[in-house]
């Protein structure tokens, strides 16, 4: 009898250890977007905590570091892409790191070199296919005449293109990834099963500049045809968060300064849980990925808290 005790008592300390043993990272940014990186941090997914902290700052391009974007690898390196400049640079900059804190030399990956009018090269973002064990890197370009345009004028017109690479060293020829029919930016793939993949877009034509949702049996499409909006105007750069009770979608509500959430299920049927979260003010457009809390208690160490 008491070895029965004993064994349920490791039972449930086992148990009580494993539960809750990652957290969430929430790639980060402040205006003007000289500093660096910054991170926030969460438990469940609903109140963020700022780190205080620059982990890298930006040497490359335009010496800016907008739209950060990390995932980790198979390898357990962390692999990060990031906006170099508002016009005029015709890649993402690139660097990776073992453990958040030590970076590699960045490198600017010109994805958009044979594209002698390509205005821009906008917020890359980082997606591993486990399946073709493969990374994608997905961004908005506009190519002036390129595509029918609406409101917008011809060097804002974007659409989505496409790279893979399995090593950051050779990488794909660049595809186009998305044309829904208007300009679209700042895409997010979602792995939610086998061959069960959702987009998070934005529609970046005027008046809508939104947020709507595709589906594909693909992480590379072809996509289904976008949803109405599920976000207010003027909401741009979403994040995902798998929670407990489904997704939370992020987005920066940037009229109002605010960043605003919903929550979904099935990404069909969305309510706002804007009220319910907690993000640091000033936090701009990243993703989000978890790592262990071993992780986080170095991070916390490296930025004094």
């Amino acid at each position: 009898m008491r070895l029965i005790t004993h064994l349920s008592y490791l039972i449930v300390l086992f148990a009580s250890c494993s539960v809750g043993k990652n957290v969430y990272l929430f790639t980060s940014f402040h205006e003007p977007a000289t500093a660096g990186l910054r991170m926030l941090y969460s438990h469940d997914g609903y109140k963020w905590n700022d780190f205080d902290t620059v982990f890298i700052r930006p040497q490359i391009g335009d010496k800016v570091m907008r739209d950060p974007s990390i995932v980790q690898g198979p390898d357990g390196n962390y692999h990060f892409v990031w906006t170099l400049a508002w016009k005029g640079n015709k890649g993402f900059g690139y660097a990776s790191s073992k453990d958040l804190i030590n970076w590699s030399e960045q490198r600017a990956i010109d994805v958009m070199a044979n594209e002698s009018t390509a205005v821009n090269v906008w917020a890359p973002e980082l997606f591993y296919d486990d399946e073709r064990e493969q990374f994608i890197i997905i961004w908005a370009t506009t190519i002036p005449k390129r595509f029918p345009r609406g409101i917008e004028e011809e060097d804002n017109n974007h659409r989505m293109y496409y790279v893979t690479t399995k090593d950051f060293k050779t990488f794909s020829d660049t595809k186009l990834f998305l044309d829904p029919g208007f300009s679209v930016i700042d895409c997010v793939i979602v792995k939610r099963g086998k061959e069960d993949y959702v987009l998070v877009l934005k529609d970046n034509t005027r008046p809508a500049r939104n947020i709507k949702i595709a589906f594909s049996k693909h992480p590379l499409g072809p996509f289904t045809k976008p949803s109405e909006a599920f976000t207010p105007l003027f909401t741009e750069g979403p994040a995902v968060a798998k929670v407990k009770d489904g997704y939370l979608v992020y987005y920066d509500q940037y009229r109002e300064k605010i960043y605003g959430a919903q929550r979904t299920s099935d990404f069909i049927n969305f309510t706002d849980a804007t009220k319910i979260v907690s993000v640091p003010e000033g936090h701009k457009h990243g993703t989000i990925f978890k790592a262990d809390k071993k992780r986080l208690k170095a991070l916390l160490r490296y930025s004094g808290k």
